[in-house]
């Protein structure tokens, strides 16, 4: 095989309840509100990233989401939305995060509230005050617009037929009022309304349909907490093809109708995926599983939760535009890995999104040399060889550069991706096989359900190992330069490009067959034309 190149990849995948282990400090105490906020004006939890993104002084234990879908995917959808939640400070008011819909009324403990609206949220003030440690009940009526705004990214997915939902990474306030930060994970109820002959399918399982005249009520509940920007819904012309994952798990896959003969050979590889993920990760850490494959144009896959998001274009393409099987594979094991790591182990702030997208793109190039693409050491060798020049342009792994404020999703550079399966490489060299895999099951079984940050990773390391591990890590982590690959002293890292050459690309939209495969400066390696990307 000729030498790999590094990845230019598509920009891609991409609550305080604490899990066990090392998560003892609630989400709170490491994200505090957005300094000096005016009155009654747009707060944040404080995230280094997205200042204002999520909400202080409250928990968010449970959401209802309802929405009615009319027909058509650019007319704006009718919502209520419920929030159950508990207040962790004396709160006056309440802020949301929420904006591309109408506010119609605001309930506060059944009690109409006043609202007003301040940058993206949505200020409420209720009649009386909430105490600390109190349960508050809020419910929106709202719509919900689907059609795109410009320089905007996320939220609803028009389809050719409907709808889906990609909200990484800031993007669930565009579909319904929430605590939009993965710190706060919530339950969730979807509510969908829809003509009688579309499918509508959501996370979690069904709970009941009931019709009324050419209508139809799908209702869908998660069993586990799920970050906002991890919530599914789709709606179209759909099939639901069926089959039992590991230990019975049900999976059902949500197909476009006329595709599901071409498509239920590449989804019936999911339950020999799992078993294969489970080897290393341990038991699947949800209810339920499948692929949502979207007849869209997106750029990139997306690990919503128990439903992840795929292009139709990565599985149906033909001739010139047709993807390797080995490459396929892999972007499914992508997402799936993301189950673990980024849906059940969340990220308590988006700068440890390198926990996840680190994660998935460890197992998805270990699958990839499974299945017949390029081995594991020649993509570590490509990305090595890359690093300094992502960690100038984006930051290091554990402390990536903040995007511009039109560009949210900016974060998604390549060095949370190859640049952070490249620390998991280094960690697996210096600690021994052995010790590695063991890490990755405790850290998963450890954490599940809860949120963690950079730090507890370090310390979960050390004390799995019997080693202190915080001089190693800690340069991998946050060091400007790539250190010294152990077993590798013959690999080099190219020097950063010169002030004022291009910064190096996002993962973001992938170039299409038959155009160029170099973004931003950064080169691509032989990877298909117009090859996609999970998120």
């Amino acid at each position: 095989m000729p030498p790999l190149t590094p990845r230019s990849r598509a920009l891609r995948t991409r609550g305080r309840r604490l899990g066990t282990g090392l998560l003892a400090v609630a989400a709170s105490v490491c994200l505090v509100a957005a300094d000096s906020p005016p009155p009654g004006g747009a707060l944040g939890v404080g995230d280094r990233l997205f200042p204002l993104l999520g909400n202080p002084g409250y928990d968010v234990l449970d959401y209802d989401v309802a929405l009615t879908y009319r027909g058509s995917n650019k007319t704006p959808l009718t919502g209520v939305t419920s929030i159950d939640a508990r207040a962790t400070a004396p709160l006056e008011r309440i802020n949301l995060d929420f904006t591309h819909g109408r506010v119609r009324s605001v309930d506060v403990n059944g009690h109409a509230a006043r609202f007003a609206t301040a940058k993206e949220d949505l200020v409420i003030t209720p009649e009386d005050g909430i105490r600390q440690g109190e349960r508050v009940h809020i419910t929106v009526r709202h719509t919900s617009d689907p059609t795109p705004q410009k320089g905007v990214e996320g939220g609803w997915v028009q389809t050719s037929d409907g709808l889906a939902m990609a909200n990484q990474a800031a993007a669930a306030h565009r579909v319904f009022p929430c605590n939009d930060h993965p710190s706060d994970k919530a339950r969730f109820t979807f509510r969908v309304t829809a003509p009688r002959d579309l499918t509508v399918v959501a996370g979690g399982l069904p709970v009941r349909t009931t019709r009324r005249g050419g209508q139809s009520t799908r209702v869908f509940r998660s069993t586990y907490p799920m970050a906002t920007e991890l919530v599914q819904v789709s709606i179209g012309r759909s099939a639901v093809l069926r089959r039992t994952g590991p230990h019975g798990l049900p999976i059902r896959d949500v197909v476009p109708s006329q595709d599901r003969a071409l498509l239920s050979p590449w989804l019936g590889k999911t339950p020999a995926q799992m078993r294969w993920m489970e080897a290393r990760a341990g038991r699947f850490p949800f209810e339920t599983y499948g692929v949502l494959v979207a007849d869209a144009q997106t750029g990139f896959e997306l690990e919503t939760q128990t439903l992840s998001l795929f292009e139709r274009r990565l599985f149906a393409g033909t001739g010139s535009a047709q993807f390797p099987a080995w490459y396929v594979q892999a972007l499914m094991v992508h997402e799936l890995a993301h189950q673990w790591f980024g849906d059940s182990v969340s990220p308590r702030t988006w700068s440890d999104l390198w926990l996840n997208e680190g994660h998935a793109t460890w197992y998805e190039d270990v699958y990839a040399q499974r299945v017949g693409g390029p081995t594991l050491v020649d993509r570590m060798h490509a990305a090595y060889l890359s690093s300094d020049q992502w960690r100038a342009a984006g930051g290091p792994p554990a402390a990536p550069k903040p995007a511009g404020a039109a560009n949210q999703i900016g974060i998604f550079r390549p060095i949370v991706y190859d640049g952070s399966a490249l620390v998991l490489y280094a960690l697996r060299q210096h600690i021994g096989v052995p010790a590695f895999e063991r890490l990755e099951r405790e850290w998963v079984s450890a954490n599940r359900n809860g949120t963690v940050g950079t730090e507890d990773f370090i310390r979960f390391a050390s004390r799995v190992t019997g080693r202190d591990l915080d001089g190693f890590l800690r340069p991998w982590l946050y060091g400007k330069k790539t250190p010294p690959m152990p077993g590798h002293p013959d690999w080099h890292s190219a020097a950063p490009a010169k002030a004022g050459a291009p910064a190096g690309s996002t993962r973001r939209a992938a170039p299409l067959p038959g155009t160029a495969a170099t973004q931003g400066g950064a080169t691509s390696d032989p990877m298909p034309p117009g090859h996609v990307h999970p998120r």
